[in-house]
């Protein structure tokens, strides 16, 4: 805020920071630390041109992932999926994270337990 002194700045931040959720608070603490934490900060990018660390958007990876699949293979509700995961990791949220980690960390499960071979996962 540009007018504004640093006391009242910091007021402001605890009036936001005490109106929200304890689990909203939580997840700032966890993050970043109250003390690193902006609640004036400019909105990320418009979604649509977010990328991830590969430099594509979400359409793109979306675009790139369902045309390595054969079109037999997946319905309507498997593509919305694909995005639904696909906008959730570009934009680093945790749940998506947590569903991506997961589904990682299973598949790996069921190679070492031999009830996936390797080139089949």
């Amino acid at each position: 805020m540009l007018n504004m002194s640093a006391e009242e700045a910091e007021k402001r931040k605890k009036a936001v920071f005490d109106s929200m959720s304890e689990r909203r608070r939580k997840h700032i603490l966890k993050k970043v630390g109250y003390e690193n934490w902006d609640p004036f900060i400019e909105p990320k990018d418009p979604i649509d041109i977010r990328r991830d660390p590969s430099k594509r958007t979400t359409k793109m990876l979306v675009s790139e992932f369902l045309q390595s699949r054969s079109m037999e293979k997946y319905s309507n509700a498997y593509g919305s999926g694909v995005l639904e995961i696909c906008l959730g990791i570009v934009n680093d949220d945790d749940r998506y994270m947590g569903m991506y980690e997961f589904s990682c960390w299973y598949r790996d499960l069921l190679v070492r337990e031999g009830h996936v071979k390797q080139k089949d996962a």
